[in-house]
């Protein structure tokens, strides 16, 4: 098969349009159109249904694009692993994690990689759905548990505990519950437990939603969850590592804790010499180090 012919034929299916495709290749509709239709006569196939809202790829389609989709991948691959310098750190990185992650611990701490390596490219995607890394839809994932794909080296980064956190602000105008019991007055702020969430977090909330409490806020990531916290609308639900960067909340309740959840830093077994993925695994660890000793310094207090 004419390898110009597939390269046309992916990028047309995977954006459903010849007139899209042609945008994204910098060629004519008319361009494209003759060469799908050419590969399809090679093929002795059809690839597309031709509709008024755009094409639909036909069974035969279907096979062929899984096939260039991989294809696709691969080179990308081939591509990332040829252009790492041994000395320099460029190009696109693609970085997959948890929303609450990802924008409350991650991305306020990406100006400092940047500093470092001012032409990386990052491509942060926040996401519950865990990525397949083997099949290159990410280079680098942190998640809240351990990757069970195969060929993957991972590490472990922390542990991390869900607990009860409101502002000084609230508390002074609504009072400190002392036990749990006194949660029912309170509004409570959390993850809907419909959502994709830590199994641990989901368990507490699951616990606290069995008192009767009078008025709730549920939120799909830890994201919304701290803005409600922030706005004083209640006692809400959050990791602990948001008090690094939020020092003036006041964890509620100090005993009622969610169980640890670990946090692993996972890449392609073949991505082990990337210079890019080795300085955002530096970078990361950097940044643990530094949290963890917070941390012990606050204890000490």
């Amino acid at each position: 098969m004419d390898w110009d012919k597939l390269r046309i034929f992916h990028a047309v299916a995977d954006v459903g349009s010849l007139t899209h495709a042609g945008d994204k290749l910098n060629l004519s509709q008319s361009a494209v159109s003759r060469q799908v239709r050419g590969l399809e006569e090679s093929l002795n196939t059809i690839l597309f249904h031709r509709h008024a809202r755009g094409l639909i790829l036909t069974e035969q389609g279907e096979l062929l694009f899984d096939a260039t989709r991989s294809m696709t991948k691969r080179l990308d691959t081939a591509s990332a692993r040829i252009r790492d310098s041994e000395e320099e750190v460029f190009g696109e990185l693609r970085v997959t994690t948890t929303t609450g992650f990802g924008t409350l611990w991650l991305s306020p701490r990406l100006p400092k990689l940047y500093e470092q390596y001012p032409d990386l490219k990052v491509d942060l995607m926040l996401e519950e759905r865990v990525l397949d890394l083997p099949m290159r839809e990410a280079d680098v994932a942190i998640r809240m548990k351990e990757p069970s794909q195969a060929d993957l080296i991972r590490k472990k980064l922390m542990m991390i505990r869900m607990c009860l956190y409101a502002t000084p602000d609230y508390l002074a105008e609504n009072g400190t519950p002392k036990g749990i019991e006194q949660i029912v007055n309170h509004r409570l702020i959390c993850q809907n437990t419909a959502s994709n969430q830590v199994g641990a977090g989901l368990n507490l909330v699951q616990h606290l939603m069995t008192y009767e409490i009078r008025s709730t806020l549920t939120v799909n990531n830890y994201y919304g969850v701290l803005q409600g916290v922030l706005n004083n609308l209640g006692i809400g639900v959050l990791p602990d590592y948001v008090t690094e960067d939020f020092p003036d909340l006041v964890q509620v309740l100090p005993d009622l804790e969610s169980a640890d959840v670990p946090v692993f830093l996972a890449y392609p077994e073949e991505l082990r010499h990337s210079q890019r993925v080795s300085a955002f695994k530096d970078f990361v660890q950097e940044e643990i180090i530094s949290y963890r000793k917070q941390l012990r310094d606050k204890k000490k207090l």
